[in-house]
């Protein structure tokens, strides 16, 4: 994609979903374009506005990477200014400071350390299962596989889980820089199957055990799976359900909470995952907004996904902004009720 050190663009946090992802998406084209950004109304339609210690983490570590200088990074900051420099290969340590999302940090820098000067080694320390936050399983499986087809040599190695409140988790991740190619993701391909894992930590085994048994009465697994997880910050419990296809795989992940049975996260996760499944297309709603960046690198590209989300449509609208490219949201002509055509031209 073009760079750019022309005017500093100007964009308002409280559009779309008014959450992070405008942030986090705005620092990513700031980095790869060389353009200053001022934005203001940050989280504005969250119940505490402003930077939290995650969104804090994104943007100090988008600093980082690219040289910038930046004003109003401090907790609570409505508005920021964001001045980036030249991207830098190298070690990278990120620290959340809490049960932050640690993949968040690194969907915020990875696109800036595709295109550095060489390769680099970030270590990433915080939470790995987060909600409203994708999963160390979501990237690994659903989400890298995606960009290594583009042609990125992306490496991830999950050194420690880290939950919510606690954290305490660590990633290793090898970045090396690759002039991604346009994907095309029409269909899903032959079905390899459904699998469910649970990971526990510091709890009975059979919460574990209810959420796999609720799992099979729902859905025909291929294969079920109760991992312990070593001894870390605090009491841990997810469910994976991971669908596998022969051109992309969509994994949905139920995390357990204190005062919430397990049959209840099983029947969540799982309806999740049937919505999936019924759609028929080959792009879930959290990977869709997620590989807009990836084709813009690219130089182009195309999806289908189903019913569009907020958080894809604000995604395209400041791509849009930053006149990096031309994103069009369509339905799909094999079912316009239920499919949508994402098109990315550069």
């Amino acid at each position: 994609m073009k760079t750019r050190k022309d005017a500093p663009i100007e964009l308002d946090g409280a559009q779309g979903e008014g959450g992070g992802q405008i942030l986090r998406t705005a620092l990513s084209l700031a980095m790869l374009q060389n353009r200053p950004l001022r934005l203001r109304n940050i989280r504005a339609g969250r119940r505490k506005p402003g930077l939290m210690r995650q969104h804090l983490a994104c943007v100090r570590a988008a600093a980082s990477v690219s040289s910038a200088s930046v004003d109003g990074a401090e907790i609570g900051s409505t508005a920021l200014e964001f001045r980036p420099g030249v991207i830098r290969s190298g070690h990278f340590d990120f620290k959340i400071g809490s049960a932050g999302s640690t993949m968040l940090v690194l969907q915020t820098v990875l696109p800036a350390l595709l295109i550095a000067d060489g390769a680099s080694r970030i270590v990433l320390e915080g939470g790995t299962h987060n909600q409203m936050a994708p999963s160390s399983d979501f990237i690994a499986q659903a989400f890298l596989p995606q960009l290594a087809r583009m042609g990125a040599n992306v490496v991830m190695t999950v050194e420690r889980h880290g939950f919510f409140p606690a954290g305490g988790g660590r990633v290793e991740v090898q970045v090396t820089p690759a002039a991604l190619t346009p994907l095309q993701l029409h269909e899903r391909g032959e079905s390899r199957g459904i699998d469910a894992t649970v990971l526990l930590r510091s709890l009975p085994s059979h919460i574990g055990l209810r959420e796999l048994d609720t799992t099979a009465q729902q859905l025909p697994l291929t294969s079920r799976a109760l991992r312990d997880l070593p001894g870390g910050a605090g009491p841990a419990n997810a469910l994976v359900l991971t669908a596998t296809f022969e051109q992309v795989s969509e994994v949905i992940v139920g995390l357990g909470e204190q005062g919430v049975s397990a049959e209840t996260v099983a029947s969540s996760a799982t309806d999740e995952l049937r919505t999936y499944l019924a759609h028929g297309a080959p792009v879930g709603t959290h990977l869709a907004d997620q590989l807009l960046l990836p084709l813009v690198l690219a130089g182009g590209g195309s999806y289908v996904t189903g019913r569009p989300s907020l958080h894809l449509e604000t995604n395209a609208a400041v791509i849009r902004a930053f006149g990096a490219a031309e994103v069009e949201i369509r339905p799909d002509d094999s079912d316009p009720q239920r499919r949508y055509r994402v098109s990315v031209a550069v």
